[in-house]
């Protein structure tokens, strides 16, 4: 295939991708997994137990179960971390998060509660490694923080030798040829604040307005789902002004009647369920096998 992470070989050719939760964290439920609709399983340490043996058992399962479709070696797979963006030192102090789950042979990591670009630039840093280049020779990133000894099982996962491992487990789109994805969700007002300065951390690859906790830090109890009060409808089009600006995908989720008009705005990762992935992907006219 062109690419390892087909979440990347999508946005890169204009065509939305669309996620699910893994059906069983376990290594029968990757196999089944493998030839799931969805292009992204979103595997949650958010709130779910961060256990990295079930991590690694289903990303093993995938493997055994695939080729996808589409014939990519597994769906990509994005972790949401248990640590938040609430500051750099909360980054630095917890980068072992980071590293587990790469090295775990993932394709991407969600950080939650994005409120300071610094810790954004830390979540960057700390997963790259000290061999890349991009970035760091013109001032914009310190070296990666990656150690030698996290490539190995994720080698083996991606099908590739440590060494190129190192090479292409890189982030995208800051590296071009890159196969981790790393995303943010804005999703506070503390986050929106400083969404313009977050959002053009370089590495980044995409963003969501996370509506649920948006909606809690303006004061109501259960807002996830439209219509929204006008300050919420504020944030998210700030969140969206942002990621344009900034070359950066646009998260948000769509039901069968709106993802037609999501995918016009210019939603390019969709959080939504088989039926409305299928009418996106006819929308767009998508040819890669699902």
């Amino acid at each position: 295939m062109p690419r390892i992470n087909k979440a990347i070989e999508l946005p890169a050719a204009g065509e939305p991708v669309y996620y699910t939760g893994p059906s069983q964290r376990t290594y029968e439920g990757g196999k089944a997994d493998a030839q799931t609709w969805a292009d992204i399983i979103s595997y949650d340490f958010e709130h779910g137990p961060f256990d990295m043996i079930d991590l690694r058992e289903y990303i093993r399962g995938l493997v055994d179960g695939g080729p996808t479709k589409s014939g990519h070696r597994t769906p990509a797979v994005i972790v949401t971390l248990p640590v938040t963006g609430s500051s750099e030192m909360a980054i630095r102090a917890n980068a072992w998060q980071i590293t587990h789950v790469l090295s775990a042979g993932v394709h991407g990591i969600l950080l939650c509660h994005a409120e300071d670009p610094a810790a954004v630039k830390a979540l960057v840093e700390c997963a790259r490694w000290p061999t890349a280049t991009i970035g760091v020779s013109d001032g914009r990133l310190e070296q990666g923080r990656m150690g030698n000894g996290a490539q190995g099982y994720a080698a083996r996962m991606w099908g590739l030798a440590p060494v190129e491992y190192i090479k292409k487990a890189d982030t995208w789109p800051l590296n071009p040829a890159g196969e981790i994805m790393l995303g943010l969700k804005i999703e506070n007002r503390r986050a929106l604040a400083r969404v313009d300065e977050s959002v053009a951390v370089p590495g980044i690859a995409f963003t969501e307005w996370g509506p649920g906790d948006m909606g809690l830090s303006f004061g109501h109890l259960d807002r996830h789902d439209p219509p929204y009060p006008q300050e919420m409808t504020d944030a998210r089009a700030r969140v969206k002004a942002a990621c344009d600006k900034n070359g950066v995908k646009f998260l948000n989720s769509a039901r069968p009647n709106t993802v037609v008009a999501m995918i016009d705005e210019g939603v390019r990762v969709v959080a939504a369920g088989q039926e409305a992935a299928e009418i996106g992907r006819k929308h767009t006219g998508r040819t890669m096998a699902w």
